[in-house]
């Protein structure tokens, strides 16, 4: 048995409740704890542990991320959890949940660049990270034991203290042989956790767990197999390969080899982004093309700031709204040269919902850029002096509200009356 203290990282032989160096009962202890070097590692409430960590008096409150009443939770903290409040709720059935939440706005930009830090330190362990979102990563950290001058289970607990002391907020850290099941572990434990599946015990951990667990396994193919008389993972294990790829196509293969913890996907480095966008919902549906308009213009600084903080530029504009009746409608437009900048971006959107506004009633507004690569400044148009002039204007804007912050300065159209 080889046990670490998440504490001093003190790494024994026994399966002792404290560590023998400090007296910590952060202890973790499993019998495959050194050989393991698959890693699934999660911000506990990402976006509510921001605000809380900037936010004092906050830290004893129940917190929830989202927009307006009409609006949906973004995240919500474990205080609010308790409460049963969970993220894509709608805003008002969490408020009748948990009344005395404190509703916080998100902050895309505080988050992308607390998100940033954390990838940059897990890339300070392993060059191996597939980041999932913005908040969690798988990290591959076989074959750095040398590096470290330790196993992989004292390299990650190493760092989930860094995060912690750096950026003031906690991760859970789920490690097994596989990514299926290092992503299981990673909640198991949650907050400031650490999970261990090791080989020896996958198989009859795996049994007693609902199909749902499964990776792909949503809600409709769950009902699927419950007709068929299938809800727990014990009964996947029973059949053999043959027989649920006739049932269920190619999936079920994933449904056997998954069902006993066999996953041969590898940990691939950071996937390149295919859009960067931005949308917020209204509290009160809008038809108005001016209304509409002043909705427009923030949700373009936002994704511009994102293009900006990646060091990206785009050239496919898609504008996205959705009607009072939930009907989502998509408008696109190409740009001659990549830009990264909000005032390309909300130009070339602003005929597209002219074209949609006055007559329809919409509940949504969302603007994103595609077609990305790396940014190399917005090119000089001969034949428009002034679209340099005004790329000139807001890279001075960018200048003072890094240095100042972001409300330090703003445009006539991003000021709303």
């Amino acid at each position: 048995m080889t046990a670490l203290c998440r504490d001093c990282f003190a790494l024994a032989a026994d399966g002792a409740k404290r560590c023998a160096a400090c007296g910590s009962p952060r202890r973790i202890a499993h019998p495959e704890l050194a050989e393991l070097g698959i890693a699934h590692i999660d911000c506990d409430a990402f976006y509510a542990s921001v605000e809380k960590r900037d936010a004092p008096e906050l830290r004893d409150r129940p917190v929830i991320v989202g927009g307006g009443r009409r609006g949906v939770v973004s995240a919500a903290c474990y205080m609010a959890r308790r409460y049963g409040v969970r993220s894509a709720m709608p805003m008002f059935k969490a408020l009748k949940l948990c009344p005395d939440a404190a509703v916080v706005r998100p902050n895309m930009r505080k988050y992308a660049e607390v998100g940033a830090a954390v990838r940059e330190r897990m890339l300070s362990v392993t060059p191996s990270v597939e980041p999932l979102s913005i908040d969690e990563a798988f990290l591959d950290l076989r074959g750095t034991e040398r590096l470290h001058k330790a196993p992989p289970a004292a390299t990650l607990a190493r760092l989930a203290r860094r995060i912690e002391d750096d950026l003031g907020i906690t991760v859970s850290i789920g490690l097994s042989y596989c990514k299926f099941l290092a992503k299981v572990a990673s909640d198991l434990d949650k907050p400031r956790g650490f999970a261990v599946i090791g080989r020896a015990e996958a198989k009859t951990f795996l049994a007693g767990q609902p199909v749902r667990l499964i990776w792909g396994v949503g809600g409709k193919f769950a009902e699927r197999l419950k007709a068929d008389g299938i809800t727990h993972i014990a009964q996947l294990q029973a059949l053999d390969e043959r027989t649920l790829v006739g049932r269920y196509g190619v999936i079920g293969s994933r449904l056997y080899h998954f069902a006993r913890g066999e996953d041969e996907r590898t940990v691939e480095p950071e996937h390149e982004a295919k859009s960067v966008s931005a949308e917020t919902t209204f509290d009160a549906d809008i038809r108005d093309f001016a209304s509409l308009r002043r909705e427009l213009w923030p949700l373009c600084e936002k994704v511009s700031a994102r293009m900006k903080a990646a060091g990206l530029e785009g050239r496919g504009v898609t504008l996205k709204l959705k009607t009072a009746g939930f009907k989502l409608l998509t408008r696109a437009a190409q740009l001659d040269h990549p830009t990264q900048l909000a005032d390309t971006l909300f130009r070339a959107a602003e005929p597209l919902l002219k074209k949609e506004a006055g007559g329809t009633p919409y509940r949504l507004i969302g603007i994103g850029l595609s077609h990305l690569g790396p940014a190399a400044g917005d090119q000089p148009d001969l034949f428009e002096p002034t679209g340099n002039k005004r790329a000139r204007v807001e890279r001075a804007m960018d200048a003072v509200r890094e240095k100042l912050g972001r409300n330090a300065i703003a445009t006539g159209r991003g000021i709303k009356s």
